[in-house]
């Protein structure tokens, strides 16, 4: 029997084989799944805000942004086998939790913006998502097949 891995608020893991990893309370925060079907290697990222250049401390703030975040897992899964030429993503969150005339303080929509960005530069497709509107998500992830359930009060379930 695999692990249950709980990846917190500005935090990843990574895991293999029959692991299950999950992440709560997805609202404009995203969630970003790296799985390579090769090795079983996979990851889970639960990213807060899209770009760390205002901030400098590298330690853990490093798991709270987009362009540093996901570098970092993939380094980490690529220790464990994991080929970047056949990893694949799936991300979720980057909901609008409050209304505002300022699309400034839309960290959703530049959430979703930063990820894709920072997949797109790490030549890593999308295979799928479940990101923007309004509400919350959980998203459950399994390494052993790459499947990820997205769970919300309002939208029951779906696995993408």
């Amino acid at each position: 029997m695999g692990q249950k891995l709980i990846v917190g608020i500005s935090d990843w893991k990574v895991g293999r084989g029959d692991d299950m990893l999950v992440t709560y309370a997805l609202g404009s925060c995203i969630g970003t799944c790296l799985y390579d079907k090769a090795s079983g290697v996979a990851g889970m990222s639960h990213i807060m805000l899209p770009d760390s250049t205002a901030i400098i401390d590298g330690g853990r703030t490093r798991m709270k942004f987009a362009d540093t975040a996901i570098p970092d897992m993939l380094e980490k899964m690529k220790l464990m086998g994991a080929s970047p030429a056949t990893i694949r993503a799936k991300i979720a969150g980057g909901a609008v939790m409050f209304q505002t005339s300022n699309s400034r303080f839309n960290i959703g929509e530049r959430n979703i913006e930063a990820v894709k960005a920072v997949l797109m530069k790490l030549h890593i497709p999308i295979l799928a998502e479940d990101v923007g509107l309004n509400y919350g998500r959980t998203m459950t992830f399994w390494a052993e097949n790459g499947a990820v359930e997205i769970s919300s009060t309002i939208m029951g379930k779906k696995i993408i």
